[in-house]
């Protein structure tokens, strides 16, 4: 989309390429038209845009009808790409690192254009691409109530009233809380809290997995709204709703849209190390919001802020159903990687998978590569029919973890992508190959807190499987048996 300006000093926008006109990156910022109050503006064009800056491209209005808007000060365009100093920095996502822009010889402007290539996945953004945001009325949130009828244990009682003061508070908080300490059910009150003020909240996760497992449960607290899942293939990208689950990714396309934003699994790649992500999740809350930060392993960064006091905290060390977290053994099993090559695992990983399977319980099994998973799955496919592999690219991930829910599979071998985010209510846990560096200490800790998550089989077996002992795997052991005494000592978990 190209651009004249009017004798008025309005843009006037262009979809066919002509010599005269200009790209929105080259004009100076525009200031908005002032509102027309007794315009009777678009409600579908105000839920498609309102929060957001989208391409004209993911919009499915007409371009005279989104002009119509920007003149009576109802949307604004903005550059896609901006210029400062000779420097390119998306205003999508946020990415600065020039090695991460390319041009190309764009039809449109005739020019050479640069493009961000860290969100083009999304749809190419360039420097003759604007994006376009609603600046008219905001929508009137209807206010909801909590329609769980569960209760909460005394950690989590805790924990959710200092969310709800956060809300009320706009401020920021860490939720410090043990794999399965039910985390989700200590947000409904800070949530619904929210809701009730007419606030816009957002659920924001790194994986997929956590936001396919969140919506139904997040609905069913909230029946009376439209809880909206947004991950790369949901077809929800233009809805409007006060109540959003989203992976991190998604935010970029937000700004200034929410007056809640609880980031799970914070620590969590890609969210980690990505600052672009990390600029979505600004980017995408209100001036004055709440920010809630989830995590059962936050780093020793973040471990120092709770210590100095610099960010206000709580933590959960047991688990909802108030029995010890499950702490991992060792097995050593010697040089796994040189057997599998031959076909073959270790023989003490096999005797804990037969003496599992004989009694009925799903495992899941961990392996640092994605190469070593069907090779793996080839060999335990002789113990037991119903054994599946899945790892972060499979285009059957989604339908093999529902499977395993539903119990039509017995062990699933899988890499890290199923560390966290994701629950079965009665499994056992294996890692083979623990002391290899991508199961670090947080990772670990992660994967054991997949193992006795429901108050129904609060116990469960987990293993690390290894050819040498790491710092990691102690570590994770340590933490773990740390909680369980933090628990014990505040009272947290049931007298046996």
């Amino acid at each position: 989309m190209l651009f004249s300006i009017s004798p008025q000093n309005e843009l006037i926008p262009v979809l066919a390429p002509r010599p005269d006109l200009m790209r929105i990156t080259d004009l100076p910022l525009q200031t908005p038209h002032p509102l027309d109050t007794n315009f009777c503006y678009s409600k579908n064009l105000q839920a498609t845009l309102e929060g957001k800056k989208l391409l004209f491209e993911e919009i499915s209005i007409s371009l005279e009808e989104i002009q119509e808007h920007y003149l009576k000060g109802y949307c604004a365009y903005h550059p896609g790409i901006r210029r400062n100093s000779n420097k390119l920095i998306c205003a999508r996502c946020g990415n600065k690192r020039q090695e991460l822009f390319a041009s190309y010889q764009c039809a449109r402007c005739k020019r050479a254009c640069a493009y961000c290539r860290n969100c083009v996945i999304m749809g190419r953004i360039s420097e003759c691409s604007p994006l376009i945001s609603w600046t008219g009325p905001a929508t009137v949130i209807t206010p909801c109530t909590l329609e769980w009828q569960g209760s909460l244990s005394p950690g989590q009682q805790h924990a959710s009233s200092k969310i709800v003061e956060a809300v009320e508070r706009n401020s920021e908080i860490l939720v410090w809380a043990v794999c399965g300490a039910g985390k989700t059910e200590v947000l409904f009150k800070g949530i619904e809290k929210a809701l009730s003020t007419q606030k816009r909240v957002c659920i924001a996760t790194p994986r997929t997995d956590v936001v396919l497992e969140l919506t139904p449960r997040l609905q069913r607290a909230f029946p009376t709204i439209n809880v909206i899942p947004l991950y790369g293939d949901s077809g929800n990208k233009l809805k409007h709703s006060s109540l959003f689950i989203s992976t991190t990714h998604q935010l970029y396309r937000f700004e200034q849209a929410f007056d809640l934003i609880i980031l799970d699994e914070m620590d969590a790649f890609p969210y980690s190390a990505d600052e672009t992500l990390q600029h979505a999740i600004n980017k995408a809350r209100k001036s004055k919001s709440t920010l809630v930060y989830l995590t059962a392993t936050p780093n020793k960064s973040w471990q120092r802020k709770c210590k100095h006091k610099k960010i206000a905290y709580v933590k959960i060390p047991a688990r909802y159903h108030r029995h010890p977290l499950p702490v991992p053994r060792f097995i050593w099993c010697g040089n796994w990687e040189k057997l599998l090559n031959q076909g073959k695992l270790p023989q003490r990983l096999l005797v804990w998978l037969k003496e599992r399977l004989s009694k009925g319980k799903q495992i899941l099994l961990f392996l640092p590569k994605i190469a070593q998973l069907e090779k793996a799955k080839t060999i335990l496919g002789q113990l037991d029919s119903k054994v599946e592999s899945v790892f972060a690219a499979d285009p059957h991930r989604i339908d093999k973890v529902k499977k395993m829910r539903n119990k039509e599979i017995n062990l699933l071998i899988t890499t890290t992508i199923l560390e966290r985010g994701v629950t079965f209510p009665n499994i056992d846990v294996a890692v083979l190959g623990a002391e290899n560096d991508v199961f670090t200490d947080s990772a670990l800790i992660q994967i054991a807190g997949r193992a006795g998550r429901s108050s129904e089989h609060p116990d469960g077996d987990v293993v690390f499987f290894h050819h040498g002992k790491t710092w990691s795997m102690v570590e994770a052991k340590n933490q773990i048996e740390n909680s369980n005494k933090e628990a014990a000592q505040t009272g947290m978990l049931l007298l046996r």
